[in-house]
């Protein structure tokens, strides 16, 4: 029996945390640029013929359709990652040409995580927490690179990790590089 493997993927975790609302205007703004390009343009006088008119809504109806996703994402995001969920959806909309959805992924904050020791919220990027001081992220005590928890010796520069006691020490062997 053929054991079958699933692949969870980033983009489709990213792209699950959309409101299922959001879907629902997105659909409902692609079937109405189609409307539009179909029945309410094709009867001008210097319409394009109706397969040009109906590839063009297709083009505008995914591209609304598109922004209106993105939209929803960055409100949802804004909100996981500690910024303010309305000024980046208020920054998103109202900065034209799709700048203003360019300015929130350039800046946005790196996600939150829980200590482990306290279960305070820290910023992703902290190496200690600031409310007990533990440490979030094990780093070679010789030369500071971060390294997974599990690790006996340090992939940068070979130092001995797991001393005697099980905390991490440097290798007096080692030599910095």
């Amino acid at each position: 029996m053929q054991v079958k493997s699933e692949k969870h993927t980033q983009l489709a975790a990213e792209l699950r945390f959309i409101p299922r609302w959001v879907y629902g205007l997105a659909a409902l703004a692609f079937v109405s640029v189609q409307i539009l390009f179909v029945t309410i343009l094709a009867h001008q006088k210097d319409a394009p013929p109706l397969p040009v008119l109906g590839l063009l809504g297709l083009l505008a109806g995914g591209i609304v359709a598109c922004y209106l996703l993105l939209i929803g994402y960055i409100n949802r995001d804004a909100g996981r990652r500690g910024m303010s969920r309305l000024l980046w959806t208020v920054i998103a909309v109202l900065i034209p040409n799709g700048f203003g959805i360019i300015l929130y992924f350039v800046l946005r904050q790196a996600l939150l995580s829980r200590c482990s020791n306290c279960d305070a919220v820290v910023q992703g990027g902290f190496n200690y927490c600031p409310k007990c001081n533990h440490r979030l992220h094990p780093s070679c005590p010789h030369c500071q690179h971060s390294v997974q928890g599990n690790d006996l010796y340090c992939p940068y520069c070979g130092g001995t990790l797991a001393g005697t006691d099980g905390q991490l020490s440097p290798s007096p062997t080692a030599t910095p590089q």
